[in-house]
C-alpha cells in the first residue's frame, strides 16, 4: 500500500447525528474485525461494508478510500487511549512519585495493550499510513498530560519537567510499540509493566528534587 499525505487521508465529512454516528461506529468495529480475520492485506471496502451492513456508497460518504477508513480507524484508537492516559493523570494528581510512576506506567501499557490483537492489528495499519503528524499530535498531547502530573507531585520537584515529561513519554511509547509489532515476540504485560515501573521510579527519582528542600530555598 502506498504511504499518502495526511490531508489525503482524511475524512470526507464527519457524523453530525446520532443515526450517522451509529453508522461510522458500525464500519469502524466492522473493520477491527475484518482485519483480524485475515489481515491487513485482506481487508477491502467491500468486506468491510458487508460486515457492517451498510452499502460501499455509504461507507464512501465518509471514507473516499482504504486509506482514510484506516487512517480514521487509527485516529479513534489514538484518541481513546489519550483519553485514557489523561484520565490517569488526573487521577493520580498529588501523589508522589512512586505512585506515580507505578501507577502511570500500569495505566499507559493497560491503554495501549489491553487488547493485544487489535493493537498488533492496529500498529501494521500505522506502519503502512504516513502517521507523522498524528503521532506527534497524540504525542504532544500525552506529553502535557504527564507534565501536568509531575509537575503536581507531593514529595518532588523537577527543574525540566517538560524535558521528564518527554522523556518518561518517549520510553513508555517505544516499549509499547515494540511490544505490539505484528512480528514481536507475545511479552508477560505483568513482567514488563513492573520492569518499567521500576525504571520510570529510578528514573524520577534521579531527576527530582524533594519538594521540602525546594520551599526551604524560598
Amino acid at each position: 500500500m502506498a504511504r499518502l499525505a495526511t490531508v489525503a487521508l482524511e475524512a470526507r465529512k464527519q457524523p453530525r447525528q446520532r443515526r450517522a454516528q451509529a453508522t461510522v461506529d458500525a464500519i469502524m468495529e466492522a473493520t477491527i474485525q475484518v482485519l483480524l480475520e485475515g489481515g491487513l492485506q485482506r481487508l477491502t471496502t467491500t468486506r468491510v461494508a458487508e460486515r457492517a451492513g451498510v452499502s460501499v456508497g455509504t461507507m464512501y460518504q465518509y471514507f473516499p478510500q482504504k486509506q482514510a477508513l484506516l487512517f480514521a480507524l487509527l485516529r479513534r484508537y489514538m484518541e481513546k487511549t489519550a483519553a485514557a492516559i489523561a484520565a490517569s493523570c488526573e487521577r493520580s494528581r498529588g501523589a508522589t512519585i512512586a505512585v506515580i510512576a507505578e501507577t502511570l506506567v500500569g495505566d499507559f501499557l493497560d491503554a495501549k495493550t489491553t487488547d493485544m490483537n487489535v493493537a498488533q492489528a492496529l500498529h501494521a495499519v500505522g506502519m503502512e499510513l504516513a502517521t507523522g503528524n498524528l503521532l506527534d499530535e497524540f504525542g504532544r498531547a500525552n506529553q502535557a498530560a504527564i507534565r501536568g502530573l509531575l509537575e503536581s507531585a507531593e514529595d518532588a520537584v523537577f527543574d525540566d519537567p517538560g524535558a521528564v515529561a518527554f522523556a518518561l513519554r518517549a520510553t513508555l511509547s517505544g516499549t509499547a510499540r515494540a511490544a505490539t509489532r505484528p512480528d514481536a515476540k507475545r511479552y508477560d504485560t505483568r513482567a514488563l509493566r513492573h520492569e518499567l515501573q521500576i525504571m520510570a521510579a529510578a528514573y524520577l527519582k534521579a531527576r527530582a528534587r524533594p519538594r521540602d528542600a525546594e520551599a526551604a530555598r524560598r
